[in-house]
C-alpha cells in the first residue's frame, strides 16, 4: 500500500467557496450570486481580457520565467529594484515558497488566529510547526507573537488585513513590532487587500525593505484586480531573499497571459479608482443595512465583512444558498455565528439583505 509522508496525514484539504454551477445544480436555481471569495464583483479590467487573449496566439510557447515586462513595469511602480521581486501563481504559491525556503523540518512559525489558513498549510507540510496566538479584537496581537518567538523561530506571517476579520495593524504598532523582532526571524505582511485602503494609519510597509532586511511583503492580483482565475501574486523582500526563493520557484510557474492580463492592469488606473469607489460606497451601505437590522459587525478594511447573524453558521449558509447567495460560513474560521461576506455591487448586496431580513 502506497502510503504519504506524516506532515501529510495531519493535514487538512482547503475547503473553498461553493461554486456557482454545483450551488445551481444542488438547489435547482437560476441565477446564484458569489458573496464568498472576496473576488472583485465587477470582474477585471477590460485592457485585461483583451491582453490576454491576445497573449494566446504563442500558447505554444514557455512563458517568460523572469516575469520580463511585468517585473519592469512594477518595479518602476512601487520604486524597489527589478531582483527585489518574485512572482507566484498567486500569493499561494509565494507562501509555500517561502515555507520550503526558510522553515525545516522541527522550525517554528507564528501567525494569529483566524487567518488566512495558507500560512500554517505551507509550514506544516514541510514538518514545521506552526504556533497560532489568537487574535484580540479580532486583531494581530502583536504581543502575543512576540511572547512566542524562541530560537526556533524562523518565520512570522501578519495578515494586514487580517482575512477573515479586516481588521487592521497600524505603522506605529507595525515599526515598533518589528523593532522588537530579532534579526534572524523573517517577518511575512501579506497586504492582500492593501489597494482598498486609503488611510495614514495603514503601513506604508515597502520603505521600511530600506532599513529591515527581514521582512516581505506580499501582494495579488486576485483581488482588485479581478484576475483570481489567472493566479498571480508576488513577493517584495531585499535581493539577497529573493535570490533563496528562485532556488525553488518552479521556471515556468507564472502563464503568459496571467503575466500579459496583470501588465495591463496595472496600467488602468480608472479601473482600480472605480473599484475603490464602489467598495467603499457598497460598504458604508453594508453597514447601514447591519446597523438597521440589529446586526453586529467587524469593520473591515477589505472588500469583505465578518457579519454576527447570531445563529449557528452552517445551517445559516444552507437557508443563503437556498435563496441563491453563496457566502463563507464562520464555521471555518472558528466564529460559529458569523458569516465573511464579500461586498458586492450595490444591487447584489441589495438584494441580499432582502433575504436576510427574511429569514432573520
Amino acid at each position: 500500500m502506497i502510503t504519504c509522508r506524516k506532515e501529510i496525514n495531519a493535514l487538512k484539504a482547503y475547503v473553498p467557496g461553493k461554486p456557482i454551477d454545483d450551488a445551481k445544480k444542488e438547489y435547482g436555481l437560476e441565477e446564484v450570486i458569489k458573496l464568498a471569495s472576496n473576488e472583485n464583483p465587477i470582474g477585471c479590467s477590460p485592457k485585461a481580457i483583451e491582453a490576454a487573449k491576445k497573449s494566446l496566439e504563442t500558447a505554444s510557447v514557455y512563458p517568460d520565467g523572469n516575469c520580463t515586462l511585468l517585473r519592469q513595469c512594477l518595479a518602476n511602480k512601487l520604486n524597489v529594484t527589478e531582483d527585489s521581486l518574485v512572482f507566484g501563481a498567486g500569493s499561494d504559491e509565494v507562501i509555500s515558497l517561502i515555507a520550503t525556503t526558510f522553515v525545516g523540518q522541527g522550525d517554528e512559525a507564528i501567525t494569529c488566529t483566524p487567518t488566512f489558513s495558507q500560512y500554517a498549510s505551507a509550514v506544516r507540510q514541510i514538518g514545521g510547526k506552526m504556533i497560532e496566538v489568537p487574535l484580540v479584537n479580532h486583531t494581530y496581537d502583536l504581543d502575543g507573537l512576540l511572547d512566542k518567538i524562541t530560537d526556533k523561530t524562523k518565520a512570522l506571517f501578519i495578515s494586514n488585513p487580517n482575512n477573515p476579520t479586516g481588521t487592521i495593524i497600524t505603522a506605529k504598532q507595525q515599526l515598533d513590532f518589528i523593532s522588537k523582532v530579532p534579526k534572524d526571524v523573517l517577518i511575512v505582511f501579506d497586504e492582500a487587500y492593501n489597494e482598498y485602503i486609503d488611510d495614514d494609519i495603514y503601513p506604508d510597509t515597502i520603505p521600511l525593505l530600506h532599513n529591515y532586511d527581514n521582512i516581505m511583503i506580499l501582494r495579488t492580483f486576485s483581488k482588485i484586480y479581478g484576475l483570481a482565475s489567472f493566479r498571480i501574486g508576488y513577493g517584495i523582500a531585499k535581493p539577497e531573499l529573493i535570490e533563496l526563493i528562485n532556488r525553488v520557484r518552479g521556471p515556468f510557474n507564472v502563464t503568459t497571459s496571467a503575466q500579459a492580463a496583470a501588465l495591463a492592469s496595472i496600467e488602468d488606473n480608472h479601473f482600480k479608482k472605480t473599484t475603490v469607489a464602489l467598495n467603499a460606497q457598497v460598504k458604508a451601505f453594508t453597514y447601514k443595512k447591519c446597523e438597521e437590522l440589529g446586526l453586529d459587525y467587524i469593520p473591515s478594511y477589505g472588500n469583505f465583512l465578518m457579519i454576527d447573524f447570531k445563529k449557528p453558521s452552517l445551517p445559516f449558509f444552507e437557508q443563503l444558498l437556498k435563496k441563491g447567495f453563496i457566502v463563507r460560513p464562520g464555521f471555518y474560521f472558528g466564529m460559529d455565528t458569523y458569516q465573511r461576506v464579500t461586498i458586492g455591487t450595490m444591487e447584489q448586496m441589495e438584494r441580499f439583505f432582502r433575504i436576510v431580513s427574511d429569514l432573520i
